[in-house]
């Protein structure tokens, strides 16, 4: 399968790179919050196909091309192996990496994700949705509303403001090729087959991707770490980021 060429941006030495990979309609300006680890660690924040700075190509999208997106990414920054992070789609993203490509990946860190999101129609709707509008605008209050909680987003309401804008923002066909790729995602059968140390992070109010899928995941992924953030709703690296940026550190750090 063909990739395209993914916008990042690289931060920190050149030891110890950490792959992170965002959720549906933000860009990797949604990992700011995690700056701060890239005394330590060489952060490379990512578009996805279709979002941010990345390429759109027509549609529809698969986890697979979306995989080898980030292959390709790694291949032209001659990174053999990396860790990798990733959120709701970027962890699905996360996850047919260390199935497919385990000799790439060295520890992953998995974040209000899935591996497998049904019921499929409910995706093709939302894309036939954001088709027909020409933007993500239709539908951004409605995702921004179960990204945060309602008291972060009473006491924030600049930083809901923002991430708001980067759904709003993201392209129409990007956005709905990759609704179109979690309409079609069922890794659930191969996630005993990962070897990298694993670190799966839940958040106990998120309504988009309840805990129960992260404790699936651990749950199939040999000696996977689960932990579940509360308060805290999908987009927990802003929402409680302190505490997810803790919990990356110490994943990284952790002996084996």
């Amino acid at each position: 399968m063909s990739s395209v060429g993914l916008y990042h941006e690289t931060t920190g030495p050149p030891a110890a790179p950490l792959l992170m990979g965002g959720s549906l309609g933000s860009s990797l300006k949604m990992w700011e919050p995690q700056l701060e680890l890239s005394p330590a660690v060489r952060l490379i924040r990512f578009d996805l196909r279709g979002h941010g700075r990345s390429p759109v190509t027509e549609g529809p999208y698969s986890v697979p091309e979306l995989g080898s997106d980030v292959l390709g990414l790694m291949d032209r920054l001659g990174m053999e192996r990396a860790s990798y992070c990733g959120l709701s789609l970027g962890g699905m993203i996360g996850q047919w990496l260390a199935i497919n490509a385990p000799e790439r990946i060295d520890r992953l860190i998995l974040i209000c994700t899935a591996a497998y999101m049904p019921p499929r129609e409910n995706w093709i709707d939302r894309a036939q949705t954001v088709r027909a509008a020409g933007s993500p605008e239709a539908i951004a209050d409605a995702v921004i509303g179960r990204w945060f909680t309602e008291p972060f987003t009473r006491a924030n309401p600049e930083v809901v403001a923002r991430h708001r804008a980067m759904i709003a923002r993201t392209s129409a066909e990007g956005y709905a090729a990759c609704c179109e790729a979690i309409a079609d995602l069922d890794l659930r059968s191969t996630l005993a087959g990962v070897t990298a140390p694993t670190l799966v992070i839940a958040a106990a109010q998120d309504p988009s991707i309840p805990p129960e899928h992260g404790r699936e995941i651990a749950d199939a992924i040999p000696g996977a770490r689960y932990e579940v953030l509360d308060p805290c709703a999908h987009l927990s690296n802003v929402e409680r980021a302190a505490d997810v940026t803790r919990l990356i550190a110490n994943h990284l750090e952790a002996e084996r």
